[in-house]
């Protein structure tokens, strides 16, 4: 019941009948032998559910979840985050973004850039690699994005780390194995000036990685994102905003608000389904350029073995000045 717990809690992928037999006797050796124990279970096995990691900050990560998004802003952007799932785990989810987008109006809309650096899972690491291309144009009140990104999603094991009952099982590796696939996703981004909306795929040709013996599949993973803007009043702004993720098996629900004071500090809280209670403040240290910070108090049963979870965001926004191009006539009575 404890491995069943565990295994449910902490992995993002959900797979069949295991087809190797460890043993764990208590809950702090689970703790002291990292979470590959409970990855080599399911070897040879293909994966049909959520891998994508997940941020408490999303707000600040639209690109990362719909490619409809890029341009949206008008600006030159970039956001760097770091989140440190379930500290005090051992082997715990730790995940490294980066994304980066601006307008192009030469392509009518707008270009980014997402990277996973360092997505490690216990033994496993991840590294996904997007370009992204919305084309951007009116609708109604505000502006429709309808986006594609394009990429590469690599998985890798370090086999030194598994422990297991059968050290001569061949099907297990001892050193480190990696193998990758085409990625593709897809979105649609609405927004406004107090308002916005999206729709998204990721993972849509479901990528196939096989390294050594081992096979797993990208799961296709749906999301839906909606924000309003409420001016309170001149100096606060409240920010509520609700994003949807599934991947048609399970689903995960984060209900979120931030109160703006003076377009420069931001203070809120977040509420995931079944998961966490979020504190998460900010401010703009310098002109453009943001920091946030978000605590996640675990919820599920896994909070016994966790001491929460850290995440800390750095974003630069800048919003160029368009050059308006002087244009000169002469007077036809001087001519």
């Amino acid at each position: 019941m404890f491995l069943d717990l565990i295994f449910h809690y902490f992995t993002r992928s959900k797979v069949g009948k295991h087809t190797h037999l460890l043993t764990i006797t208590a809950p702090q050796m689970l703790k002291n032998i990292t979470i590959a124990v409970i990855i080599v279970t399911f070897f040879g096995l293909k994966a049909s559910a959520q891998q994508d990691p997940q941020f408490s900050q999303n707000m600040f990560t639209k690109l990362c979840v719909n490619p409809g998004f890029a341009g949206a802003n008008d600006a030159i952007c970039g956001t760097l985050l770091y989140r440190n799932q379930w500290t005090g785990f051992g082997g715990e989810p730790k995940t490294m973004l980066l994304t980066a987008d601006m307008p192009m109006d030469a392509l009518h809309g707008g270009v980014g850039l997402t990277v996973y650096a360092a997505d490690g899972l216990g033994a496993e690491k991840n590294l996904n690699v997007r370009g992204a291309y919305a084309y951007r144009t009116d609708l109604g009140a505000g502006r429709l994005g309808i986006g594609v990104d394009i990429g590469y999603h690599q998985k890798s094991l370090n086999g030194s780390k598994f422990v297991f009952n059968d050290i001569n099982d061949n099907n297990i590796p001892t050193t480190n194995v990696s193998g990758g696939a085409f990625d593709l996703g897809f979105g649609l981004y609405y927004n406004t000036d107090k308002l916005y909306f999206g729709l998204s795929s990721a993972h849509l040709t479901q990528g196939k990685i096989s390294y050594d013996n081992i096979k797993t599949q990208l799961a296709r993973h749906y999301y839906v994102m909606a924000g309003y803007n409420v001016d309170l009043t001149s100096a606060l702004t409240l920010k509520p905003m609700i994003q949807l993720k599934t991947d048609a098996v399970s689903t995960q629900v984060d209900f979120n608000a931030n109160l703006s004071i003076n377009s420069r500090y931001w203070i809120g809280a977040s509420y995931r389904l079944q998961d966490a209670i979020v504190i998460m403040a900010g401010l703009e240290i310098l002109p453009n350029l943001k920091l946030g910070y978000a605590y996640d108090m675990t919820t599920s049963e896994i909070k016994t073995y966790s001491s929460g979870t850290h995440e800390i965001m750095l974003g630069y926004c800048y919003k160029p000045t368009k050059v308006v191009k002087r244009q000169f006539h002469r007077n036809v009575r001087f001519l």
